[in-house]
């Protein structure tokens, strides 16, 4: 059941494809393509790398380097769109702090940008070396991507919930389903890395990382087309007593100012 080129592994890899083409289409037959254009382009590009690796993973006369070629290209063309989602999704969470906004949407461009030119000069000088060296370098830039990618979300989330920005739902939901499937990935790798498997059953990890892709578009399906359930008075709790407070609690309006300041002074380096 957990081999390769079972049902269940035939399943996981074409299943969050073709999930991601009609979540796609779904969105684009909402008008949602318009407020989400960077997420639909990010799935289609998506669904239509893993599907292409499916085919040419079942096409004999394909040799195994030439397939991590391709894996190694498409590789790149993905993380590119991700960074630009990622940078998005970092814009419009921001977006009433102008500066910031721009700033940290050039950093992620910026930093994406020299990831995938490293990662393509690393696949030139690795053109004429071993089948073993071409693996072992596409894994690099995967997970390379995944590192920084982890690294930016979790940047959104921590910095949001300290100025205590609300990220709104779809957003939410993005930024959820890739957090999610890069934290596992890089988990993955560790696993890899450290040989705490051995050979025979290193399936089992991409097995791991195709399921977990897949709960990711499942929520991804949640979140942007299952509309947010308004509450009514009967859901609403009583209020609780108010506990003692802290020494010096950082107030709203004061972390509010704080960020304010930051987008001035942001908004004065860039001009």
């Amino acid at each position: 059941m957990l081999q390769a080129h079972s049902f269940l592994w035939h399943y996981l890899w074409v299943a969050p494809s073709v999930l991601l083409l009609v979540l796609a289409y779904l969105l684009k037959r909402r008008g949602l393509h318009r407020r989400y254009p960077y997420f639909v382009a990010f799935a289609v590009v998506s669904a239509v790398e893993e599907l292409t690796l499916y085919v040419c993973d079942l096409i004999p006369s394909l040799t195994a380097e030439t397939w991590w070629r391709i894996f190694w290209g498409a590789s790149l063309v993905e993380g590119l769109v991700k960074f630009a989602l990622v940078a998005k999704i970092f814009e419009d969470v921001f977006d009433a702090y102008a500066s910031i906004a721009r700033l940290g949407k050039l950093a992620i461009r910026g930093i994406g940008a020299s990831l995938i030119l490293a990662a393509a000069l690393a696949g030139a000088f690795a053109a004429a070396s071993s089948q073993f060296g071409i693996i072992k370098g596409a894994h690099r830039v995967e997970q390379a991507i995944y590192l920084v990618e982890t690294g930016l979300l979790l940047f959104i989330f921590l910095f949001s919930a300290y100025f205590r920005i609300r990220i709104a739902r779809p957003l939410l939901g993005i930024s959820l389903g890739l957090a999610i499937s890069a934290c596992v990935q890089l988990a993955t790798w560790a696993v890899a890395a450290n040989n705490l498997l051995p050979p025979t059953q290193r399936n089992v990890l991409d097995m791991i990382n195709m399921a977990t892709y897949h709960v990711s578009v499942l929520i991804w399906y949640y979140f942007l087309l299952v509309p947010e359930r308004p509450r009514s008075k009967n859901d609403r709790r009583p209020p609780r007593p108010p506990a003692d407070p802290p020494a010096d609690p950082p107030t709203g309006p004061a972390v509010e100012d704080h960020l304010n300041e930051w987008n001035r002074e942001l908004e004065r380096l860039l001009q």
